[in-house]
């Protein structure tokens, strides 16, 4: 042992308490610092990089594991990189094939051209004309048109959600698909892997591979992969395509309400969907096909590679040119014999009535999907503008309301310049901190003179948007920034009046069952509880 080395042991050796807590503190601030600049240069959102200086400050060593592993949007580079690898794969096909993906600003208004063109620029997909659409705002109805379209399925099924709980009407859906599968359909369902947690222990997983259906797992979770990518990056997207010409859309999972979450005691899950058929070439259920097939190659490296032989060797399997007309011309039939009609819908103490809406044609829509450090925040964007944009009204149902300052802002503003702002949001919804997270933004909201309108027939999960008589937003993303920054998330924007009227008469049909919360009412709460919701207002960047 050297003098240096003996030295340097007998000089530690001396120290006092006093100087290890003084080293202890220097080493704190040091790495606060360095923390804080990390957290100043990579958030963009101010109202995150708040939050987390917050935590970090707050809760020292909490926050600084926190944001190591769910600080930044990381869903993985080898991800990223399979994600570009798909697209490239499907858009020589689409080259080869010539279906034009980026198609349709001609057939806008001046007044929604830009708006469409911030969707266009980050996801490919541009505007498609000529659809046959249906809203379906009862489960019954959603579950009857799937299985039938599942039992009429002829070459391919493809479904992505982040859900699947095998109970109730959805054991009718799995024995569609395994039916479907014996008789040579292609089945393939992408579920997330922690939405679905339970569902991939189950009997029913077991039965679908059984039978032929490829089940995959979305962005798998474990200790080894939280070091290099964030396990709370959900696939949050509901969708699904049969004969690439048919394709649901919406809030509804592969759940049935009268069996799911039950003891949250917040009432029934209240769902819609779309259901949209189009014969032309490309269309909004050809966007969602490429969609999910992006997404099921992305998940591995077999996937990818399984891709690839299946575009090389199979041209046009998943965008059939001509599907068989004389099936869809006796689907389309059958729609149009459907009328307006009421259908009660029982919701425990409350009970509802939402209309069931007749088919609508021509319609004119854009897909719009989103995924973390891949399409930016397309979807983000295009709400804030789309408020600004708003000249009569703005009504937003969403299950969790927790908008950052930009949005909450626009609302706001909106309400100030004339626009009629209502939201419609469930009285009681399953997450403690959200629901306060959202009651610290009622104040300003109400002072501003937007309505809200809170849900009484159960949790309300819809997530829709109306901007004044021709435009909609309708898919799987609630208003808070889980959806706009962290999730994979898929929207419609419906351009055409009869399709967003539809819409809205469903959004009218929640007002019943809501109790409108006043301002007087709200203001006379206790200061204990206003500086509840303000405290974890701090944090709803995070929620």
């Amino acid at each position: 042992m050297n003098v240096g080395t003996v030295a340097a042991e007998q000089y530690i050796a001396s120290w006092t308490w006093t100087d290890f807590a003084g080293l202890g503190l220097i080493l704190h601030i040091v790495l606060m610092v360095v923390m804080t600049l990390r957290i100043v240069s990579v958030q963009r959102n101010i109202g995150v990089a708040i939050a987390w200086i917050a935590i970090l400050f707050t809760l020292p060593i909490f926050g600084l594991l926190a944001y190591m592993l769910v600080g930044e949007p990381m869903i993985g580079s080898r991800y990223r990189q399979r994600v570009d690898q798909a697209r490239l794969i499907l858009n020589d096909m689409a080259e080869r094939e010539r279906l034009i993906f980026d198609q349709g600003q001609d057939l806008l208004s001046e007044h929604y051209r830009g708006v469409s063109k911030i969707g266009t620029r980050w996801t490919g997909f541009g505007v498609f004309p000529d659809h046959q659409m249906q809203l379906l705002t009862h489960p019954e109805a959603i579950f009857k048109r799937l299985i039938d379209d599942i039992n009429g399925a002829q070459r391919s099924i493809l479904m992505e959600f982040y859900i699947i709980y095998p109970k109730g009407q959805v054991q009718d859906v799995i024995q569609a698909l395994i039916a479907a599968a014996h008789r040579g359909v292609e089945c393939h369902i992408l579920i997330d892997s922690v939405g679905s947690f339970s569902f991939f222990n189950s009997a029913e997983h077991h039965q679908l591979e059984g039978a032929g259906v490829f089940v995959h797992q979305s962005l798998p979770v474990g200790l080894f992969k939280t070091l290099f990518k964030r396990s709370d990056l959900r696939n949050h997207r509901k969708i699904v395509v049969i004969d690439e010409h048919v394709g649901y859309i919406g809030s509804f999972n592969l759940v049935d309400p009268k069996f799911f979450k039950q003891d949250k005691a917040v009432g029934q899950w209240i769902d819609v969907a779309i259901r949209s058929v189009s014969q032309n070439e490309v269309s909004i259920a050809t966007a969602m096909a490429k969609v999910v097939v992006t997404d099921i190659g992305a998940e591995n490296n077999d996937n990818l590679d399984a891709l690839h032989k299946r575009v090389n060797s199979y041209t046009r399997k998943l965008y059939v040119r001509h599907p068989t007309i004389n099936d869809m011309n006796s689907r389309i039939k059958a729609l149009n014999t459907i009328v307006d009609y009421f259908e009660p819908l029982s919701t425990g103490a409350n009970s509802i009535v939402i209309p069931q809406m007749p088919v609508v044609n021509g319609v004119v829509a854009q897909l719009i999907p989103s995924a973390p450090q891949v399409t930016a925040h397309v979807i983000y964007n295009t709400l804030v503008t789309i408020i600004h944009r708003a000249n009569k009204r703005i009504r937003i149902t969403t299950p969790y309301f927790v908008p950052d300052e930009a949005l909450s802002g626009a609302l706001v503003t909106a309400a100030k310049r004339g626009v009629e702002v209502t939201l419609i949001i469930p009285e009681k919804v399953d997450s403690f901190l959200v629901q306060h997270a959202s009651q610290a933004y009622y104040q300003e909201l109400l002072e501003a003179g937007v309505t809200i309108a809170l849900f009484q027939g159960g949790l309300l999960h819809a997530k829709t948007v109306v901007i004044d008589d021709d435009y909609c937003l309708f898919g799987t993303v609630n208003i808070d920034m889980r959806s706009f920054y962290l999730n994979m998330e898929v929207t419609l924007a419906i351009y055409t009046p009869a399709m967003v009227a539809q819409v809205a008469d469903c959004q009218e049909s929640y007002l019943h069952s809501c109790r409108f919360l006043g301002l007087e009412e709200w203001q006379q709460r206790s200061n204990y509880e206003r500086l509840f919701d303000n405290v974890v207002r701090l944090f709803s960047p995070l929620l």
